[in-house]
């Protein structure tokens, strides 16, 4: 009992081998002839070694003992594995299964599984532009306008919470992750556990980061209207999150069984109504909340501590998952900035609408944000999957490490990223022309669809996804090589970066066209 059992095991192969070993010696002593020395080789037969040279010369022995080869051949690899283990602290002998093989997508099938789901998340954003347009003169909105801060930043969740996780689960079942049911409930109820935690504390922040950028710099602060902006942030990001989040999972599992590319639909999906259910409950959860200052001055706190006293469990139930426990410890980073990034975009938002003059913008601001967003999500998606499955252990040296990527290489190299890539890229202008029509002809926003509009909305939307696909493209890489999963932390940039991207490029040609002589704001009116 006090012996080690890997000792006892080597002892007895050993002792085997050497059996074996002094078995052969007396075999070639007895086949030792006055012809010299004969050859022992092993063949499956006679006619495996006829034809060659010197056959006349030659006589074979032929043993037919493949039976004792094989166990021979299973005793050396079994001595071998046991000095491996003996050498290692870990004596675990489980190999993880190969990942499938990447599925093989030509330019076309990129597109065709792209489009559905891109047109999809177009409507839905231009559905919740409709929603803002029409929310932005309620009461709630003209009173407390820093309403407008929270837009970006709860519309961005989005893509910091339910396209990470898309993007993190189409990746777990892409490499086959996800194949067994116990390992897929495991990653289901640890996401969403997850998404619940980052989505209480990134609306929390949000509310905090409305009142840093609305009121302090005025120097007139309201203590009911902060904990209105607390309240409605995190019951909108909570509720959201987990509506959006069970959705996300079943189009990854129903996409994985009939045979596509999760990558390619999951991210899109998760925006064609993530902007309107989030914009929904944001308008509801803070008119609602509003009215309950005139008569309770406790509801709008109560809400609040209801769901921030939810969040240890949430905490609890993702430690479990090892899967997200990493995540939970190191994923708060690129959460945060994210969300700061976004609502430098609703800041701008809010000092644009505010202004009579500009009412107009609001319709189109989370079609342009959501369709930059959505593209950038697909293209950072498929990045990592493929690294994921082809490129070399995460944060390991590269012996040919990848120098920043030109926009040539980018977006015109042979590369299958290229490839998808220039589909991308391809889907801006025919995709929004579809929903600016939409607009029009359901007679929403405060702007006449003139030529001169189109063309400088156009140039803004066209630019805006070129820089997102390039940073894309730089970004995953750059991030895969020092160690960071681009799943958790490439898309939760990129999309705030479209949200600032796109609000600013926007608001740049509202001025632009106020300045030429554009100046209609009562069209939907």
């Amino acid at each position: 009992p006090d012996t080690d059992w890997r000792e006892l095991v080597l002892r007895e192969l050993s002792e085997c081998v050497q059996d074996w070993t002094a078995l052969l010696d007396d075999f070639l002593k007895i086949t030792t002839g006055p012809r010299g020395e004969y050859e022992l080789t092993e063949v499956t037969s006679v006619t495996d070694r006829s034809g060659e040279p010197g056959d006349e010369d030659r006589e074979i022995v032929v043993i037919d003992c493949r039976a004792n080869a094989k166990g021979q051949r299973e005793e050396d690899a079994l001595l071998e594995n046991a000095s491996q283990s003996n050498e290692s602290d870990d004596i675990s002998t489980d190999q993880s299964p190969e990942p499938p093989a990447p599925l093989k997508e030509t330019s076309f099938s990129i597109g065709l599984q792209v489009v559905l789901p891109f047109l999809l998340a177009g409507f839905g954003t231009v559905a919740a532009g409709m929603v803002l347009d029409i929310v932005q003169h309620w009461t709630v909105f003209t009173e407390v306008t820093e309403v407008f801060i929270l837009v970006p930043a709860l519309l961005g969740l989005k893509g910091n919470l339910e396209m990470t996780l898309a993007s993190r689960l189409s990746t777990a079942a892409n490499v086959g992750q996800m194949d067994s049911a116990k390992d897929m409930w495991k990653m289901i109820v640890g996401n969403l556990a997850l998404i619940q935690v980052q989505a209480t504390v990134v609306g929390f922040l949000a509310s905090i980061a409305a009142v840093i950028f609305g009121w302090i710099p005025e120097g007139n602060f309201r203590l009911g209207h902060a904990i209105l902006l607390c309240a409605s942030s995190v019951a909108t990001a909570f509720i959201a999150s987990l509506i959006l989040g069970i959705i996300m999972i079943g189009v990854i599992i129903a996409a994985r069984k009939v045979g596509i590319n999760p990558d390619n639909v999951a991210t899109p999906i998760a925006a064609s109504l993530g902007d309107l259910i989030t914009l929904s409950l944001l308008a509801g959860i803070s008119t609602g909340l509003y009215k309950e200052l005139e008569f309770n001055d406790y509801a709008n706190p109560l809400v609040c501590a209801v769901f921030v006293a939810m969040t240890p469990l949430w905490v609890l139930i993702a430690r479990r998952i090892p899967s997200t426990r990493e995540v939970l410890y190191s994923g708060w980073e690129p959460v945060i900035i994210a969300m700061a990034i976004s609502s430098v975009g609703g800041l701008i938002l809010d000092k644009t609408v505010s202004n009579p003059n500009f009412a107009g913008m609001a319709v189109f601001t989370p079609v342009i944000n959501g369709v930059g967003g959505n593209l950038v999500a697909v293209q950072a998606s498929r990045i990592s999957t493929y690294l994921h499955m082809n490129g070399i252990p995460m944060g390991e040296p590269d012996p040919n490490p990848r120098k920043c990527p030109t926009p040539c290489t980018s977006f015109f190299g042979s590369h299958v990223n290229s490839r998808s890539a220039r589909v991308l890229f391809l889907l801006v202008a025919p995709g929004h022309l579809v929903f600016l029509y939409t607009i029009n002809s359901m007679q929403g926003g405060h702007t006449t669809l003139t030529s001169t509009f189109i063309a400088f909305y156009m140039a803004a939307a066209l630019l805006q996804v070129l820089i997102l696909l390039y940073l894309a493209d730089w970004m995953v890489h750059w991030m895969w090589s020092r160690g960071m999963n681009p799943d958790n932390f490439s898309i939760p940039y990129l999309t705030a970066l479209g949200d600032l991207l796109g609000t600013g490029f926007l608001a740049l040609c509202f001025h632009v066209l106020w300045l030429i002589g554009d100046r209609d704001t009562d069209v939907g009116d």
